[in-house]
């Protein structure tokens, strides 16, 4: 299939932009690298009256240090500048790690981390990033910006808190010491949306776990911090016991949905092994010992 009829416009400045989506509302959609939103137009899943084509926005495609250890992102950063940036692998490894999972290169090389984000696809790695990292994300629009924890930025499969008026210009990502990480997913495929997902990392301190975040993805109608099961962490050195009741409090409550990719039980049973594998492989990295 093929889109809907639509208009086009692509402003060269954020005020431009804003004031589009200002006048037009509902009925605007914004482009950024274009990677979900194309398929969605093709398949006429959104019939948007005009697109706001925000390609030329340059100022939105940064990465810089932040005071405290952390980075802030332009929205308009590619995947491919996420995966590859020795600034990004320098302050969270665990990004690239993760970023090597997206799609194929093509898609990395031309979607973004604003356009990732707003589009809320409960399997994609980079909200399940945001949630990892406790990522802030702005949002601004000719009221004003507006920051938005992760924890609340995404409603459901698909669905931000974004008003229509808002366009995402930039992700604030904290610092946070740590020297253990790791990320693997579960696909049929290279390249297809994951099964069920998990990011760790830890701070370990001799041999003792004195911070601790995990994140699911693929498991829920949104991306997933597993709070229960890092306070479990918390204080331990990781051995048998101590991983089995981290898994148990992190999976045992999921509620997967049905669909044609996998059942509930089945994703349980994926995000329980693959998070085994990932909190080995950040034990290891941190201690250099084999949990």
């Amino acid at each position: 299939m093929k889109p809907a009829p639509f208009d086009y416009c692509c402003p060269d400045s954020v005020e431009e932009a804003l004031g589009i989506l200002t006048e037009r509302g509902s009925d605007a959609k914004v482009m950024a690298g274009g990677q979900s939103l194309t398929p969605m137009l093709n398949f006429r899943v959104v019939r948007p009256e005009i697109i706001v084509d925000i390609s030329r926005l340059i100022e939105l495609d940064y990465v810089c240090d932040r005071g405290d250890g952390g980075l802030t992102v332009g929205a308009l950063t590619r995947h491919r500048v996420m995966e590859t940036s020795p600034q990004v692998a320098r302050v969270f490894p665990v990004i690239p790690e993760t970023m090597k999972y997206v799609a194929h290169l093509a898609i990395r090389n031309r979607g973004t981390i604003g356009g990732s984000l707003s589009h809320a696809d409960p399997a994609a790695e980079l909200p399940m990033l945001s949630r990892l990292l406790d990522a802030t994300i702005v949002a601004q629009s000719v009221r004003g910006e507006r920051v938005i924890a992760s924890e609340d930025f995404f409603l459901a499969p698909l669905t931000s808190c974004l008003e229509d008026d808002e366009l995402v210009v930039r992700v604030e990502l904290p610092g946070m010491a740590h020297n253990g990480w790791a990320f693997e997913e579960f696909s049929r495929r290279a390249g297809d949306f994951a099964l069920a997902a998990v990011g760790v990392m830890f701070d370990v301190r001799e041999r003792e776990i004195v911070d601790v975040r995990i994140a699911m993805m693929g498991v829920g109608d949104t991306p997933l911090r597993r709070h229960e099961a890092e306070a479990s962490l918390l204080g331990r050195s990781l051995d048998e016991k101590t991983m089995g009741v981290a898994i148990d409090a992190a999976c045992d409550s999921l509620e997967p949905r049905q669909d044609l990719q996998a059942s509930p039980a089945f994703r349980r049973h994926l995000a329980r092994a693959v998070m085994e594998r990932v909190m080995r492989k950040a034990w290891k990295r941190a201690t250099g010992e084999t949990a």
